[in-house]
């Protein structure tokens, strides 16, 4: 497959240097700035440059590089950035693949339906999600990932074609359990991280059974199955979410709590304010989302919001 790579940050690179490993044509494109100087000199942090990988900061030569478009950026400039690219170059027979995680949080809208927005028709919108860390995955550790789109032909074709001894890939039928999982996930992650600085660790059970049961409920609300929350796209990535020592949205929580300065991204940061918004718009508690947005934005006590849950009323587990 000729596959165009747009965004060379960590996930970004790491995209391009499995593809290019499992068979197909590679165009990486970035900003010019750090991540995409870091890359040009040869490496980065995370990965060395393939010499097949066509590395470009030609937003348009990318583009037209590609039948698969692939995108890793950050959530909230995905709206941006898609206007810019529709304006650059003809997609409109361009099948677009979102390797991010995130919710909008001036809309509330799922990624994909950011794309739509855009004029990209949903047939030719899919998602890469679930767990996994760079840091693992060039050091030869395997894990599992999903495809998940509203065409489930392509699901099978990329999910097929992108497969390999290091990334099994399952296809998903619900995108939108994929992408609100996969979003919600790093919240639960930021929550895990708090836990952490405040000494809290044996909380962390209880964070995966609530955290999961309360996006199942989301999920439910916006349509999707709620059986989702139990997949890949959000429990089964809460090892890496919410334990892993690469984790940045659990190292953004701990930090937080610690007072400590953070400076890579976690997407759960503005995910948590979206999700607060689309859990008022469907009726649905989400109370460790909330409690990490009271933490993040009305500068409540980390440990104090995390302790009322505790004297909340009984009631039944599911």
């Amino acid at each position: 497959m000729k596959i165009s790579v747009l965004g060379c940050g960590r996930w970004g690179s790491f995209i391009g240097w499995y593809l290019v490993r499992h068979g197909h044509s590679v165009c990486q494109w970035g900003r010019s700035g750090k991540s995409f100087d870091q890359l040009k000199s040869g490496k980065n942090e995370y990965v060395e440059l393939d010499p097949r990988i066509n590395l470009t900061d030609d937003l348009r030569f990318a583009i037209n590089h590609g039948d698969i478009i692939v995108i890793s950026i950050s959530a909230q400039s995905l709206r941006a950035f898609m206007s810019e690219v529709v304006k650059t170059a003809d997609v409109k027979d361009k099948i677009f693949v979102l390797c991010m995680k995130g919710i909008e949080v001036d809309t509330g809208k799922r990624l994909s339906e950011v794309l739509k927005d855009c004029g990209i028709s949903g047939d030719k919108i899919a998602v890469w999600v679930g767990p996994g860390h760079i840091q693992a995955f060039t050091q030869g550790q395997p894990n599992c990932m999903v495809i998940d789109s509203e065409n489930p032909a392509l699901v099978k074709t990329l999910a097929d074609s992108f497969r390999s001894d290091l990334i099994r890939f399952y296809y998903g039928d619900d995108i939108i359990g994929s992408e609100i999982g996969a979003a919600a996930k790093n919240v639960m992650g930021i929550a895990a991280g708090m836990l952490d600085g405040g000494h809290f660790s044996t909380l962390k059970g209880p964070l995966m059974a609530r955290g999961a049961r309360e996006v199942a409920r989301l999920i439910k609300a916006m349509g999707g199955n709620e059986l989702s929350a139990y997949g890949l796209c959000h429990l089964g990535d809460y090892e890496t979410t919410l334990f892993s020592e690469y984790s940045n949205n659990r190292a953004f929580g701990e930090k937080f709590v610690k007072k400590q300065p953070f400076i890579k991204l976690a997407e759960g940061a503005a995910t948590a304010k979206a999700m607060k918004m689309l859990g008022e718009k469907y009726g649905v508690d989400l109370p460790i989302t909330n409690a990490v947005y009271s933490i993040l934005y009305e500068n409540k006590d980390p440990m104090s919001e995390f302790k009322k849950m505790f004297s909340r009323s009984t009631r039944k587990e599911f």
